[in-house]
């Protein structure tokens, strides 16, 4: 906004300010163009002589009847100028009706900065972080809860006709989760059998109790630690793999063309997942139940030099049948855990690569939470059964 009419830059006159004594205090006049252009080379003459007007005991009259041209940035300049002068000592003459409304405005919009606002306490922050923690995990359940309808929805269909089964995906996600992942399961297994078994003989001889090491590796393997290892070692291999497919899938918009065309995507991708993971689970688990056992065998030989029929004998008569089924019916509630929580969280991806990768981490870090809560409640259900 200009209060002159438009100007050349060379044709600008330099801003000037001088002070005059007067009748009844001191005079500062200013004259020339005080634009954008202009005053940038007086800023620096401008500090003393503000510092000085400033330190002025009696009355002030700022003459603007030399002024020329003038923008905002020099009306800017201005207003502080007048304000190092209290409004009581201060008069202004000399401006014509353009420079009174671009000053008028310009201080109008001048603002004095908003004080901080001091953000709340730790303890408020903490339960607000602790409420949408809360709110998250309820929206996450509701999710989860949805898709076990729809899921359900689609069994109860296939159940009526056999033919909507899709096979050929069931029998691919089957290779992929139970066969694909035996090599990483039995390899794992094998050393935590090891493990426990050497810890244990190394623990239980100081007692003379060489031989009780099979009882705890039989009970620990076959109730709890194979199916626990098996499950954690799925939800970040087959897991994360669900989320990231079906996360590519919906940043593609693959999803929502397969609803265009009038199909089920809990049908076509989901269903297969679910299922090929619930029979998967069971046999990894008893694949892993052996491995643990071989290893542990073979550690008790070489170790705690108990022969192999030894370890053999004194495992039939440390274990009962029901303490394998105890870890393996675990099993396939722990894969319906990981496969509802997969899916859910690929289907929420967004249209980015970073949301694709939080969801998979989110899909692990619940899947593992959620196995270890199935696992206590089971134990708790066994316990109270007397299993």
């Amino acid at each position: 906004m200009d209060s002159a009419s438009p100007l050349a830059p060379w044709a600008q006159s330099p801003p000037t300010f001088r002070r005059d004594p007067g009748d009844a205090g001191e005079v500062v006049r200013l004259s020339g163009d005080w634009t954008i252009r202009t005053i940038g080379p007086i800023e620096a003459d401008l500090v003393p002589f503000r510092r000085d007007l400033e330190a002025a005991a009696g009355a002030v009259t700022f003459d603007l009847g030399g002024l020329g041209r003038l923008d905002t940035a020099g009306a800017l300049v201005l207003l502080h100028l007048f304000g190092d002068v209290a409004e009581a000592r201060r008069t202004i003459v000399g401006v014509d009706a353009k420079q009174r409304i671009l000053l008028d405005e310009v201080a109008g919009a001048e603002r004095e900065p908003a004080a901080p606002q001091l953000g709340p306490g730790p303890v408020i922050r903490f339960l607000i972080e602790l409420g949408r923690y809360g709110v998250g995990w309820w929206v996450e359940a509701r999710a989860v809860l949805g898709l076990l309808g729809g899921v359900a929805a689609v069994l109860f269909k296939i159940m009526l006709h056999p033919s909507r089964l899709r096979f050929i995906p069931f029998v691919n996600q089957l290779q992929r989760t139970a066969l694909d992942a035996t090599p990483i399961i039995t390899l794992m297994s094998f050393l935590i059998g090891c493990i426990i078994a050497q810890q244990g003989a190394f623990y239980f001889r100081r007692f003379g109790a060489d031989l009780y090491v099979v009882d705890m590796v039989g009970v620990l393997t076959l109730r709890e630690i194979a199916v626990i290892l098996t499950a954690v070692m799925v939800a970040g291999r087959s897991g994360s793999a669900f989320t990231a497919e079906l996360g590519s899938m919906k940043m593609r918009e693959e999803i929502d063309a397969l609803k265009v065309i009038g199909l089920d995507p809990v049908e076509i991708l989901v269903v297969p997942r679910l299922v090929a993971l619930m029979i998967a689970l069971p046999i990894l688990t008893f694949l892993s139940d052996l491995a643990s056992i071989l290893g542990a065998a073979i550690v008790c030989n070489v170790y705690a030099d108990i022969p192999i029929e030894t370890f053999l004998y004194r495992l039939h008569a440390a274990v009962e049948m029901r303490t394998f089924f105890v870890g393996v019916s675990k099993a396939p509630f722990m894969a319906l855990i990981i496969a509802l929580v997969a899916c859910v969280q690929g289907l929420q991806v967004e249209g980015s690569a970073e949301s694709l990768g939080r969801r998979t981490t989110m899909a692990v870090v619940k899947s593992i939470f959620m196995v270890v809560v199935v696992d206590g409640i089971f134990a708790m259900f066994y316990a109270a059964a007397g299993v």
